[in-house]
């Protein structure tokens, strides 16, 4: 018998089983919609929408994909594509329609449900894009119109509807990332990942029936689902949804619920500290704080502690998890840096460019295994292979029985270390990926757009420390002759070939904000390492996280940076030059997105 091949009944029943044993009890409470709905709401809505779904011809490993803000509809689909072995796929509705183009046709949806203030960007990207689904609207207060309303089509009947026969290892859901190249990928979640993650939040982290959460990650996140949501789900317990995620409305709930949890990324968790009803606000309700999504300054790790609040780091990604440490009791408070010791049913090991496993206090890959972590990317064996490819059974020797699926390490990209107590501690990035807001940001995607620019002949993008959102990009840019009409381009006395708001401008259409930089910097001659090939280390020692904020002036007197052509002659590579440096900050409309859910549309 192999648990994770075998159908079961209760496989995809979420609502109907959770209905069963507390109907009377608060699922969701929907704050911009004054609403709340019981479990045994859930599952009448749940029934109601699978009816309308199967109207549309949705069925067993067809997909749904959804473009949305948190609303109750998603929970809906959620739900509803469960009972009947559909497939959700929850679209981030801050891509480009190229981007989304991508995605539509790599889900190739049967049914796409679009809320209204995205309507027109998803029409941009279904004109770009093969695929030809069913499309229905998600009205708001302000529809957009050309398409047949979703509410419309729902049914009265609310009756329990068949389940399909589904096993655990059956996907549920696909949640998108990103990789190196920042070619969208989907991560396939199956039914048993979700379970296992849910029972290792549960029993790690000590969660109670009795507990309520806002939940402040945009369904299109792996955070949306598996950080909390579902695993509250499991226990019958209550989160708070809103469209807009804002400090002072978060700092609200958590008053007026009674919230216990909160997970959140650095930027949210900042700007609730510094938030004018931060000190009026009640939070004794909180029995934990987690930040996730990049490391937690220290700065506002004390804010909440000073506030009497329990406050750690957790880690976690979409292909495994994304729970995979919690604090042990009593733990000192010097591990806060750290992200804590593996919950329950994940085994965790940091390894050397080789594979090989590494001893406390030496810096490797971090890599994880368990039963929670996905099978791989939907239709992308290649990269499935590069990321999940390693069976652990087979590396240490040990046989696989047959029909029995192996189990195997999960390449994060992260670096770490395991300290002489056990504490796991995140020490950067493998790649040159880097978190902007608790989103993953790929350099190569966004050079490929920049240097599409008139204006530039090469481009290096980098990650440098922010306030507010942890990390954001820095274009540093080797403009074109024409740009610069042969004048040094960093000569402080003569205007810049770009501007940090005209690089906006250009690329607001074809990248998500969160990835547009936030700052602009200048090389007559970008540095390199050999023939032709550039050399990014160089640009992050003279622009990253030691040279931020240093003025340019101050970056070109550093002898670090000084030269007039190559310094190594085994390399013919170069350095950045003497006065070669010249920057931009941000503008007023770089600094204008709010995450995670960062429309400001209307809503109903």
């Amino acid at each position: 018998m192999n648990w994770g091949q075998d159908p079961y009944e209760w496989v995809g029943d979420w609502s109907g089983r959770r209905a069963a044993l507390t109907p009377d009890r608060t699922a969701i409470v929907d704050e911009t919609a004054g609403s709340e709905y019981t479990y045994g709401e859930l599952e009448e809505r749940a029934n109601r929408t699978a009816r309308l779904c199967a109207d549309l011809d949705v069925g067993v490993d067809d997909r749904v994909a959804l473009v949305s803000r948190n609303r109750i509809e998603a929970f809906d689909l959620f739900f509803a594509t469960g009972k009947l072995g559909a497939l959700l796929a929850p679209l981030s509705y801050r891509l480009a329609p190229p981007e989304l183009a991508e995605l539509l046709d790599l889900v190739r949806p049967r049914l796409l449900v679009i809320e209204s203030p995205y309507v027109e960007r998803v029409e941009h990207a279904l004109a770009r894009a093969d695929a030809e689904p069913i499309v229905r609207e998600l009205e708001t207060a302000d529809p957009a119109g050309g398409w047949d309303v979703y509410r419309d089509d729902l049914p009265e009947d609310g009756s329990p509807v068949a389940i399909a026969d589904r096993a655990l290892n059956d996907p549920h859901l696909l949640l998108h990332t990103g990789g190196s190249t920042g070619v969208p990928k989907e991560t396939t979640i199956t039914h048993g990942s979700i379970y296992w993650n849910s029972f290792n939040t549960i029993t790690a982290w000590g969660l109670r029936p009795d507990d309520v959460a806002p939940m402040v990650f945009p369904i299109f996140h792996t955070g949306g689902w598996n950080v909390l949501t579902l695993p509250f789900f499991s226990m019958g317990a209550e989160i708070v949804i809103d469209r807009e995620v804002e400090p002072e409305r978060i700092l609200r709930q958590v008053d007026r619920h009674g919230a216990t949890v909160l997970v959140a990324v650095p930027a949210v968790l900042r700007a609730m500290a510094h938030h004018e009803e931060w000190a009026e606000t009640d939070l004794s309700s909180l029995r934990f704080v987690k930040s996730g999504g990049g490391p937690c300054r220290e700065a506002v790790i004390a804010e909440w502690r000073d506030r009497g609040v329990e406050i750690s780091q957790g880690y976690g990604l979409t292909e495994c998890g994304p729970n995979n440490f919690a604090m042990p009791d009593e733990w000192a408070p010097e591990k806060v840096e750290s992200v804590g010791k593996p919950v329950l049913h994940t085994d965790v090991r940091v390894v050397d460019e080789d594979g090989e496993p590494l001893p406390a206090g030496e810096i490797g890959e971090l890599e994880l295994s368990g039963p929670h972590a996905a099978p791989g990317y939907w239709r992308n064996p290649v990269a499935t292979e590069e990321t999940f490819g390693e069976s652990r059974a087979a590396a240490v020797g040990d046989p696989v029985a047959d029909g029995a699926p192996a189990c195997r390490w999960v390449s994060t990209g992260d670096l770490a270390r395991r300290d002489d107590d056990g504490f796991y501690h995140i020490e950067g990035r493998k790649k040159n990926m880097f978190i902007s807001g608790g989103e993953n940001v790929y350099p190569p995607e966004i050079e490929d757009v920049i240097a599409d620019h008139p204006a530039v002949a090469e481009v290096i993008v980098i990650g440098v420390p922010d306030e507010q959102w942890g990390t954001v990009g820095k274009a540093v840019v080797e403009p074109t002759e024409a740009a610069t009409g042969g004048a040094e381009s960093t000569d402080a006395e003569v205007e810049p070939p770009l501007t940090l708001a005209e690089l906006e401008a250009f690329m607001d259409e074809r990248l998500a904000r969160f990835k547009i930089p936030k700052h602009l910097d200048f090389v007559d001659e970008m540095p390199t390492s050999g023939p032709s090939k550039l050399d990014r280390a160089a640009i992050e020692e003279a622009f990253g996280e030691a040279a931020n904020g240093r003025s340019s002036s101050e970056r070109a007197s550093d002898d670090s940076t000084r030269g007039t052509g190559p310094t190594d002659d085994t390399t013919g590579g170069t350095r950045p030059t003497e006065n070669s440096t010249r920057g931009t900050g941000p503008t007023e409309n770089s600094t204008r997105e709010t995450r995670p859910t960062d429309d400001t549309s209307g809503d109903d």
